[in-house]
């Protein structure tokens, strides 16, 4: 998340320095073919994570259920809800890019463009969703941190703690 965190920062510099006052690019297609590396770099940084996804999901559901009150934050019900969102959507663009794969030529393979343009355009939309990721996925820590520092009600309650006998002290 975090890397993709800095690649999105990353374009917003790019971006703030190639466009003009309008949103405008100077270059349409220099920062496009940026804006596509863009999408395929924050979609590599975030497949490590996407299959692990769900359990943090619903790791992060339970934590918040079980925490009292006063620890939670009020957005992380909803920005756990755009992430789970966002990783259904990309769920369901990754099964249509497998179908779209594999219905090229044979001939289209990594570096032609039959090939480069479908995963472009693939990437291209799911780039909403992994920037929601990027955005909203530290909701998922804060959560993990909270949850830890909660109390348990399965931990043991520590005996109060009371003073040595000097008594027994003094007398060895």
């Amino acid at each position: 998340m975090s890397d993709s965190k800095k690649i999105l920062d990353a374009w917003d510099a790019y971006s703030d320095e190639h466009t003009d006052l309008d949103g405008w690019p100077y270059d349409d297609h220099a920062y496009g073919r940026r804006a596509s590396q863009r999408d395929a770099d924050t979609a590599e940084a975030f497949e490590p994570l996407r299959y692990g996804a769900r359990h943090l999901l619903a790791t992060a559901e339970t934590q918040l259920a079980r925490l009292p009150e006063h620890s939670v934050q009020g957005r992380w019900v909803y920005q756990l809800g755009v992430l789970r969102d966002a990783i259904n959507r990309l769920d369901e663009l990754h099964k249509q890019w497998l179908i779209t794969r594999d219905a090229l030529p044979a001939t289209a393979k990594p570096g032609t463009p039959d090939f480069d343009d479908a995963l472009a355009a693939h990437h291209a939309e799911s780039g909403s969703y992994l920037d929601d990721w990027a955005t909203r996925g530290k909701a998922l820590r804060e959560n993990n941190t909270a949850a830890r520092k909660a109390p348990s009600p399965l931990a043991p309650t520590p005996a109060p703690a009371t003073a040595p006998d000097r008594r027994a002290a003094a007398r060895k």
